[in-house]
């Protein structure tokens, strides 16, 4: 498959100086997906999870000299293109794309980051390219197996419900006005944030992601992301080599998810912090450490 690299379309001028990192733009299966390529040295996938984009990894990229940083955005958020239907977000055509994105720009080898929904699509990069993977760091995300009987949490369950769910997702931006409440410390997404999160999700008809990513958590065994998930868990849980987990513990959506992981993942270094969430916002010195610590 062919990948055509371009350049990234400019940023607005309030938000420029947040985001000073080189920036490019692939189309892959017919999608306009936004990364940071910024760096040199051992290359770092940087993922993002719902509903936010590279943006989030501004703390971070600054403290990893010596690392080539790939941070992209996942399709539907970000600068990268957005499909109208939620449909278009399915787990397997988010690792695709990305899993792509890596054999394009030729990464000999490659450490896998991810927070939230970056997580599993990571995981599934490092699981189709397994031989380049060199360490992996997981941040307030599930990347095992799911747990039986599968079961969701209210806000994913009210994705699923008809007209109402498309209201609040499409009609008022959802859940980006209320990023705060998930933070440890909610003034860790003030005004600045807020309004950098919403920026790519302006427009009503480019809001599909966020309503179709909460709609990829398997809630059946007949659900398109629970053998995706599997099959990504059961690799993660084989993962012998170099690990590190950093967890925000107020996180009131996966904040409890930390013993999973770290019996899954013995010899991962493993940092609790208070963070909520967001992590990147709260905690960006901890989990720059952690992703230097694969290569010490």
């Amino acid at each position: 498959m062919t990948v055509h690299f371009s350049e990234a379309p400019p940023l607005p001028s309030w938000l420029a100086p947040a985001m000073p990192f080189p920036r490019r733009m692939a189309t892959i299966h017919g999608h306009r997906i936004h990364f940071i390529d910024s760096g040199e040295g051992i290359p770092v996938l940087l993922m993002h999870g719902n509903p936010t984009w590279s943006f989030l990894w501004r703390k971070v990229i600054p403290q990893l000299q010596g690392f080539r940083v790939i941070a992209p955005d996942l399709l539907g958020l970000g600068l990268s293109d957005k499909p109208a239907r939620t449909r278009e977000h399915r787990l397997s055509a988010h690792v695709d794309i990305m899993a792509s994105l890596v054999e394009a720009l030729q990464l000999p080898e490659l450490i896998v980051v991810g927070q939230d929904w970056g997580g599993p699509v990571a995981a599934g990069v490092g699981e189709r390219h397994r031989e380049r993977v060199r360490g992996m760091v997981w941040a307030n995300t599930g990347v095992l197996r799911p747990r039986r009987p599968l079961v969701t949490k209210a806000f994913h369950r009210f994705s699923h419900m008809p007209v109402v769910s498309d209201v609040v997702f499409r009609g008022l931006n959802f859940p980006v006005p209320v990023l705060h409440r998930a933070q440890g410390d909610p003034r860790s997404i003030g005004h600045f944030e807020r309004r950098a999160y919403r920026w790519p999700l302006r427009r009503i008809q480019d809001r599909a992601a966020p309503l179709g990513m909460a709609r990829m958590v398997p809630n059946a065994e007949e659900h398109p992301s629970t053998a995706v998930m599997d099959r990504i868990g059961s690799w993660v849980e084989s993962w012998e080599g170099p690990a590190a987990l950093v967890w925000g513990l107020n996180d009131p959506i996966l904040g409890r998810g930390l013993k999973r992981h770290v019996r899954a993942l013995p010899q991962a270094k493993v940092t609790e912090t208070s963070a909520g969430h967001f992590l990147q916002e709260e905690v960006p010195d901890e989990l720059a450490a952690a992703i230097r610590s694969i290569c010490e």
